[in-house]
C-alpha cells in the first residue's frame, strides 16, 4: 500500500548544528496504529511509517549532539497483540534490519538490541547479532533498539543472574551492589537516559526503562510517532536544558 503522504525524510532539519547538552535520548514510540486507522489504513501501514520516521530520527539526533537514542519497537506485553499484527512487526524488524545495515554503517550508527530473545524468530535475531557485530566499531551515535523488551522483565533477569554468580563464588556479599546489578542489565555500558519521550498523548512510562529511567526527565506530546518530526524534538530538548535537575539535592 502506497503512504501517499510521506514526507521526505532525506530533509535535513534546520534544528542541525545545534547542541542542546542532551547525552541520552529514549522514546516510547506509541501511535502507529492509530495514526493508521484514522487514516482508514490497515494498522501495519502505521508501523511501516513509524520505522520510517526512526530513520529520520537516527539522521537528525547526532546533529543535535545526542550520542545515544534508545526506541521502545516492541514490549513483553505486546504478544498480546494479534497473530497477524505480531507477526507483521517482526517482519518490518527483519526487513529494517536488512535494508539499513549499510546506511547506518555508513553513518556510524552503531545498533544494538535490549531484551529477551528466546522467543523471537531464528532468523530475526541471527539479523540483529549480524547488524550488532558489523556496526561495533561505529561511534557517532548509540541506537539501542527494545524488541521483547520489558523493564520488570530485565530486573528479574538481572537478578537471577546476579544470584547465579554469587552461588557460584564469583561474587561476595560485598560485590552486591548497584554496580554489580547495572552490570547484568541489558543496558549494561550504556549511560541512563537523561531525557524520555512519550508520544501518542499516552502518560504512561509502560514498563520502560524502569531502573535506567529513575532520574529521567519525560516529555509527552499528543503527536503520533509518524508525524514525529526533529523540529519537535529539537523543542523538547531545549525545554530539557532549561530544567533545574537536583538528583534529591537541595536547590
Amino acid at each position: 500500500m502506497a503512504l501517499t503522504d510521506r514526507d521526505n525524510s532525506d530533509t535535513p532539519p534546520e534544528t542541525s548544528g545545534v547542541d542542546y547538552g542532551v547525552r541520552h535520548v529514549a522514546i516510547i514510540m506509541d501511535g502507529n496504529g492509530r495514526w493508521a486507522t484514522n487514516k482508514g489504513w490497515p494498522r501495519l501501514a502505521g508501523h511501516r511509517r513509524g520505522a520510517e520516521r526512526i530513520k529520520q530520527i537516527v539522521r537528525a539526533a547526532p546533529e543535535m549532539g545526542v550520542q545515544y537514542l534508545t526506541v521502545y519497537a516492541f514490549s513483553t506485553e505486546n504478544w498480546k497483540r494479534s497473530t497477524e499484527e505480531v507477526l507483521g512487526l517482526m517482519g518490518i524488524f527483519a526487513r529494517y534490519i536488512e535494508k539499513e545495515a549499510d546506511e547506518l554503517s555508513a553513518l556510524g550508527v552503531r545498533m544494538r538490541f535490549i531484551g529477551g530473545r528466546g522467543r523471537l524468530d531464528s532468523k530475526l535475531s541471527r539479523l540483529m547479532s549480524g547488524i550488532e557485530e558489523r556496526t561495533a566499531v561505529n561511534t557517532r551515535l548509540n541506537l539501542t533498539v527494545a524488541i521483547n523488551y520489558g523493564g520488570r522483565n530485565e530486573i528479574a533477569r538481572a537478578a537471577a543472574q546476579l544470584a547465579r554468580d554469587y552461588a557460584a563464588g564469583l561474587l561476595t556479599e560485598d560485590q552486591l551492589d548497584e554496580a554489580a546489578f547495572e552490570a547484568r542489565l541489558d543496558t549494561a555500558g550504556l549511560p541512563d537516559p537523561d531525557l524520555v519521550i512519550r508520544t501518542s498523548g499516552e502518560t504512561r512510562t509502560s514498563n520502560f526503562l524502569a531502573w535506567q529511567a529513575a532520574y529521567s526527565e519525560y516529555e509527552f506530546t499528543e503527536t503520533l510517532w509518524p508525524d514525529f518530526t526533529p523540529e519537535q524534538l529539537a523543542e523538547m530538548l531545549a525545554r530539557f536544558g532549561r530544567r533545574d535537575r537536583r538528583f534529591g539535592g537541595a536547590k
